[in-house]
Parts: C-alpha cells; sequence; structure tokens
C-alpha cells in the first residue's frame, strides 16, 4: 500500500450523469480485480464510493482504529474471522461522493492512478455490459429447513434452560434465484428508495465475493463533533399497515431481549471504567417494514480521557449480543456446534472510517444482507433466543427479515 494521501483530482472529462460515474469506477475496480464498496448512509441522498488499488493491501487481521490520525477506508469484516471470511478494510485510494461528483480523493503516487484517469477518461458508451462482480470461492451454505431450523431453536432454549447460556442468537441462510439481467447496482438503487434510514451497501472484493444489503443496526459511530453511539437493537415485528410505531405492544420475550442487549453494552462500557455515557429508550424503531426496540448510547470524546474508546469499544463489542448471545464466548461456541453453517460476512459489521473526514467513522453490523453467486443469492436472517422462545416464531421472524433484500430479487 502506498504511503501517499488521497488528495482531491477533477474528474478527467466531462463527467456525465453520478450513476454514469459510479459504474465507470466500479468496472475498473473490478475489471482489475480490485477491491471496491459503495454506500448509502442513512438519511443521505447520495452514494459514495471507495476503492483500493490492492488486493493485498485490504486484507487484516485486526479492527480498525478510529483515531483521527488512523488509515482512512472502508471496513468490511466477518461474524468470525478465519481463513475462508478474511477480515479487511480497504484503503481509501479513491475516494467519490456523489454529492461532488467532479472530482474524485486519488492517491495519485499509485501506480494504477493514471491507467484509471486514463479510463474515466474515454467517453462512456451507454451500452455497458454486466459488471463482473467479484465471487466468493467459498462453497455455497447449507439452508435449513423449517424442521431444521425448529430443532435449532428448540436446541438453544434448552440450552438456556441449563444454563448454558442467559441468550443465543440464531440464523439461517436460504437461496434464491437471480431474476434474469439482475444487476447487483440497479438492485443497490432499488434498496436505497425502499430503506432511506438504513445503510445500504454493495461490497465486492476478491475472496471475499460480493455482498449487497440494507442494515437498520449502528455497530459504532463517531461524528463530526467528535460523539461517539452505540446502540441496542433487538425485538423484531412487523409493521402494520396504518399502524403507529408508538402503538407498538411488544412481548415479554422481546423485552427482555433488548434489555440482555443493553446490558451488554453497558457492560463493555464498565470494562473501560467509562462512567461518562448518555442512555436513551427503549423506544420503537422503524426499519422498513419491521419494528425494533432500540436504546442509544452517547459519550462526548472530547470530555472523557479516553482518545482511544472508539477502537476499544469496538473491539469489546464485536460481535454483540445482538448477533452472538450472552455470555459471549459460551454463545458463540453454542453457535459453532449447532448452526450447522458458516455466517462469513452476515452479522459482521461494514463502513466508512476516515471518511470523507478524519475523525469521523460509520460502522453497522452487516445484517438484511445478501450474497451474489453466479446464478441465485444467499440471504441470511436470524433471531435472538430466550428461555420464552417459540420455534413457529422465530421462523416467521426470519422469512420477516429475509424479505427486506428480497425484495430486490423479483
Amino acid at each position: 500500500m502506498s504511503q501517499a494521501s488521497p488528495q482531491p483530482v477533477a474528474w478527467p472529462s466531462l463527467p456525465g450523469s453520478p450513476a454514469e460515474q459510479l459504474r465507470r469506477l466500479l468496472a475498473f475496480a473490478l475489471l482489475h480485480r480490485l477491491p471496491v464498496a459503495v454506500w448509502r448512509l442513512p438519511g443521505a441522498a447520495s452514494p459514495q464510493l471507495c476503492l483500493s488499488f490492492s488486493a493485498e493491501a485490504a486484507l487484516t487481521g485486526l479492527p480498525p482504529a478510529l483515531t483521527p490520525d488512523a488509515p482512512a477506508g472502508f471496513a468490511f469484516f466477518p461474524f468470525r474471522d478465519s481463513d475462508h471470511n478474511p477480515a479487511l478494510f480497504l484503503p481509501g485510494d479513491v475516494f467519490w461522493d456523489a454529492a461532488s461528483p467532479a472530482e474524485l480523493q486519488l492517491n495519485s503516487a499509485d501506480h494504477l492512478a493514471r491507467p484509471l484517469l486514463d479510463f474515466l477518461a474515454q467517453p462512456p458508451t451507454g451500452a455497458d455490459g454486466p459488471l463482473p462482480w467479484h465471487l466468493s470461492p467459498q462453497p455455497l451454505p447449507h439452508t435449513a429447513s423449517q424442521a431444521e431450523y425448529t430443532a435449532l431453536v428448540e436446541t438453544g432454549v434448552a440450552a438456556i434452560r441449563h444454563g448454558q447460556v442467559v441468550k443465543v442468537v440464531s440464523s439461517r441462510a436460504a437461496r434464491q434465484p437471480l431474476p434474469a439481467r439482475f444487476d447487483a447496482l440497479r438492485a443497490f438503487d432499488s434498496l436505497c428508495q425502499r430503506y432511506p434510514q438504513a445503510f445500504v451497501s454493495v461490497v465486492s472484493a476478491p475472496g471475499a465475493g460480493t455482498w449487497l444489503g440494507a442494515s437498520p443496526e449502528v455497530l459504532v459511530t463517531i461524528d463530526e463533533a467528535g460523539i461517539f453511539r452505540t446502540m441496542a437493537l433487538a425485538g423484531t415485528q412487523p409493521l402494520a399497515p396504518g399502524m403507529l410505531p408508538q402503538q407498538a405492544i411488544w412481548r415479554q420475550k422481546e423485552i427482555e431481549e433488548q434489555a440482555l442487549v443493553s446490558r451488554y453494552i453497558v457492560n463493555c462500557f464498565k470494562q473501560l471504567r467509562l462512567r461518562e455515557y448518555e442512555e436513551t429508550g427503549p423506544r420503537t424503531a422503524v426499519a422498513g417494514q419491521l419494528l425494533h426496540l432500540r436504546t442509544d448510547f452517547a459519550v462526548n470524546l472530547r470530555a472523557v480521557p479516553f482518545p482511544t474508546l472508539g477502537t476499544d469499544m469496538l473491539r469489546l463489542l464485536h460481535p454483540t449480543s445482538a448477533v452472538g448471545g450472552m455470555p459471549k464466548q459460551a454463545a458463540l461456541h453454542f453457535l459453532h456446534q449447532h448452526e450447522g453453517y458458516d455466517r462469513a460476512y452476515y452479522s459482521g459489521f461494514l463502513g466508512p472510517v476516515n471518511l470523507p473526514q478524519a475523525g469521523v467513522a460509520r460502522l453497522f453490523v452487516n445484517l438484511r444482507c445478501l450474497q451474489l453467486r453466479p446464478t441465485e443469492a444467499v440471504l441470511y436472517a436470524g433471531t435472538g433466543l430466550t428461555v420464552d422462545s417459540d420455534p413457529a416464531r422465530e421462523w416467521s421472524e426470519t422469512e420477516m427479515k429475509l424479505s427486506t433484500v428480497a425484495a430486490v430479487l423479483t
């Protein structure tokens, strides 16, 4: 990886529309077998892109450092780091924001900078073919039947009753054929329109494949004012037509599940001996056509003597109890023994760090996502189990969650 910092560079030709620019940047990355990420932040109007000039430089075994002097790039981390699903941090050799389409942030010292500018200087043909997305070399994961998932839920509830775990988050994969002429970039646009308050992303990298998603769950953010935020999100029910979020009635099972996630975050603060945090909630939050219980936590980093708080909290939080369970190691051990498939990057985390601004980080849990394969998509969903969990309800909850991203496959 070059040590030079990206600098502003004008787009080397008449820019065309932002959509055309985005497709051409993606085409360059994919034709050169480079890792690339595109995302749209919750509530934002336009997408952003991070492109790395080296697939090898993106490989890392450590979570990103969430400090202003840390490298800028895009994090893409698996549920559990392994040789099959390496932890990735895409260095920000190229950063592009559709809100400022005439300009690139470019690492001009890299040998691929000039080929990129020459490629972008060519007039768009208007008839570019399908993008050659990266595909995972790993075998397709096992997809559980309803009977198999019922057995997993029953085993999880029994483990809770016997005191092996307090909570465990079971999950499953499902497969669905891709429609004719499926275009992941158009699917990304569709998710942006359907879920304006979600973190919508498409990440494509050698070895990891291509992942598309619309996540409702913040893992960690640090904003321009130096405010660190995280959230506890748990419990799920459908948003009925005409229903207001404040009208939702939550069962004891969902209230207890959400309280466990909140308690887990508080315990992470306690491990760092931090008391200066704000807690708000729980409240009912809307995520597409689903409702969740949500509690928000905030810390002013400029008012506490913890310069590495963001980095330390990230390492403590992932994987959170909302995607694994409690106690963490016991729940992860249960899932390794009983879940029956490799989650890969589902329920990992992803997002930009120090892009576009040093000191700003926005990391989200990789939920409501699919993995692209040549002729089909692999979709993922999970549910938090407590002693009161009912297998039929848990199956229905995964079906609801699968429908979020599956909407772009019809």
